[in-house]
């Protein structure tokens, strides 16, 4: 059923208002308040001083199958971030200069794999944000006939991604949310981010450390 045109409007601010507070938020200070949804460390940032926010597009890749990238990379619009599962696969890399490209050109946010990528220099000559476990010289094949799947719920870094969930990735590493769960903890965390320089100033002083953090006594 289609919402009325005023729950439409008001949907729409809420995204945006949550896209903007996202923005400002510390990723790290995420961790203080969630348990569920980071990646395993090992998928990390293969360029230096990266922030990254998006709504992912998801694919299944099977049998290291390009064709099935580039129809994930079709589906991509301004603000997403392409999400690969490879299946398992750790030495075929599905990205590499040409697919970062593609994925820039239409505003995509990033790429994120549970996998390798390879052109590395190519990919920090571009910018684009791309997480991986590594780098491969070893890339995909056009494949016909695999059981490569776009759009579906996968799973990356041991983390279930659903098409739509929101990507939050820095050099620290890659959150995989809900808007449901960013709402529930995005007023505490910006707070947290807040009392921060206070807390940084008093230790710095030379303050106690009891009288500064919580020591549980």
């Amino acid at each position: 059923m289609a919402l009325p045109q005023d729950s439409q409007e008001s949907a729409g601010l809420l995204d945006a208002r949550l896209l903007d507070r996202l923005q400002q938020v510390s990723f790290p200070t995420l961790g203080h308040f969630l348990e569920q949804g980071f990646l395993d460390p090992a998928i990390h940032s293969l360029l230096n001083g990266v922030r990254m926010v998006g709504r992912a597009v998801t694919a299944r890749i099977e049998d290291a199958d390009a064709r099935a990238v580039n129809r994930a990379l079709d589906e991509l619009r301004t603000g997403d971030v392409l999400v690969l599962d490879m299946c398992g696969d750790r030495q075929h890399a599905p990205v590499g200069a040409v697919t970062s490209c593609a994925a820039q050109q239409v505003g995509a946010a990033g790429i994120v794999i549970d996998g390798v990528a390879t052109d590395i220099v190519e990919l920090r000559d571009g910018g684009l944000p791309v997480f991986a476990r590594g780098t491969s010289l070893l890339t995909t094949k056009p494949r016909m006939g695999t059981t490569s799947q776009i759009n579906v719920p996968v799973v990356v870094g041991g983390v279930l991604v659903d098409p739509g969930d929101l990507v939050l990735a820095d050099d620290n590493g890659v959150l995989i949310l809900s808007q449901h769960t960013v709402a529930e903890v995005i007023d505490r965390a910006l707070a947290s981010d807040a009392a921060e320089p206070d807390i940084l100033a008093r230790l710095r002083a030379g303050e106690p450390l009891a009288d500064v953090l919580d020591v549980g006594r």
